[in-house]
């Protein structure tokens, strides 16, 4: 399961953010540090795709893919120095696959704190370089004099020292000239700023229906960077305690139809490089999350390691493809159901049938 840390400043909706995808649970107060524990959530990845294999197959289990997140405390420009709680914090986020900035871009009296997401988003992003440079100082000398005995360590050493130059420039490594490999190098280290990054720009219900105007600026801050999207928080929080019914009546009366949740799901889950196949059956109908580019073997790993290890051959069809004619059965006899080798790369959207022999 892939996992998502929630970073912002005090106030800036986290909280909030994570009430709507867990439907409930941390606590969301108009002050400074509310939480001081880090929250830990698990929200189902809405697939339309899943929900009608489902109802073709008449499974009687239905399991869709999940992602994790966890919302830590809120950070105060200073953070990384002791400031507020300091950056202690930022351990709880250390090894999540994905950042989440939240940024306040709405206006409330009664509720403390900046609302210009640019500026938010740079101070998040200094204090995150600061504590990533902090923890490359410590251990770059340690890896070169270990490189002396070492050669093979002489690239990690470089990219520790490339990654040091570019975050006491307060550059974030995301954002930094190195190279793919020299980011690769550094992943053993977990540093916050060689993560994959999405920008939640928190917006007013006056800005609901076309937060473009809030959101574009970030976006062309973040560039190739990064992900930005438009959600008002506090209506989608609200909208998650109701009953699926009574929720889409309000998402709908808004405008909003699906909400933004599901597209911040969606993105957060494309943004790693996610995709999904799907198993189905009468007995289960199963979203199953793999990497883009990987081949059947690797897929059917997914699902278990011996169906991997015996891999024989996959029984591939599309899901528009599948549901079109019906059936499993039909799709054979139509002969759109393909059979696919150890070199075939699943597709997203594929439904896959392993054969294996172990």
């Amino acid at each position: 399961m892939e996992r998502f840390g929630f970073v912002g400043l005090p106030n800036a909706g986290k909280s909030s953010l994570y009430n709507a995808l867990a439907g409930g649970g941390a606590l969301a107060a108009p002050y400074a540090f509310a939480t001081t524990d880090p929250n830990v959530g698990v929200a189902r990845l809405p697939d339309r795709r899943l929900d009608a294999l489902a109802a073709m197959s008449a499974s009687r289990s239905v399991v869709p893919a999940r992602v994790e997140f966890i919302d830590i405390g809120g950070l105060v420009e200073g953070a990384s120095r002791g400031e507020g709680l300091g950056n202690r914090f930022l351990a709880d986020i250390r090894e999540v696959d994905a950042i989440v900035y939240v940024l306040r871009a709405f206006d409330d009296d009664d509720v403390p704190g900046p609302v210009d997401p640019l500026d938010t988003l740079r101070v998040l992003e200094i204090e995150l370089s600061l504590a990533d440079l902090e923890a490359v100082e410590r251990h770059v000398d340690k890896r070169r004099k270990a490189a002396r005995h070492d050669p093979e360590l002489a690239l990690e050493v470089a990219a520790l020292e490339a990654a040091r130059t570019a975050l006491a420039e307060g550059v974030p490594i995301y954002r930094s000239e190195l190279s793919p490999g020299e980011r690769e190098r550094l992943r053993p280290w977990f540093l916050l700023t060689n993560k994959p990054v999405l920008a939640v720009v928190n917006v007013g219900e006056d800005d609901v229906a076309d937060p473009s105007a809030l959101v574009d600026p970030v976006q062309q801050e973040l560039g190739s960077h990064g992900e930005a999207i438009g959600v008002c928080v506090q209506l989608e929080a609200e909208a998650a305690m109701l009953d699926p019914e009574e929720r889409a009546e309000m998402l709908e009366g808004l405008g909003l139809g699906d909400g933004a949740l599901d597209r911040f799901v969606r993105t957060a889950y494309h943004l790693l490089g996610l995709r999904t196949f799907f198993t189905t059956g009468e007995k289960e109908t199963r979203a199953w999350t793999f990497r883009a580019g990987w081949t059947a073997p690797q897929c059917a790993g997914v699902i278990h390691t011996d169906f991997e290890r015996g891999f024989i051959r996959a029984e591939v069809v599309g899901t528009d493809e599948l549901l079109g004619v019906g059936s499993w059965a039909k799709a054979r006899e139509a002969g759109v159901l393909r059979i696919e080798g150890k070199d075939y790369q699943v597709a997203d959207g594929d439904v896959v049938e392993i054969r294996f022999n172990v």
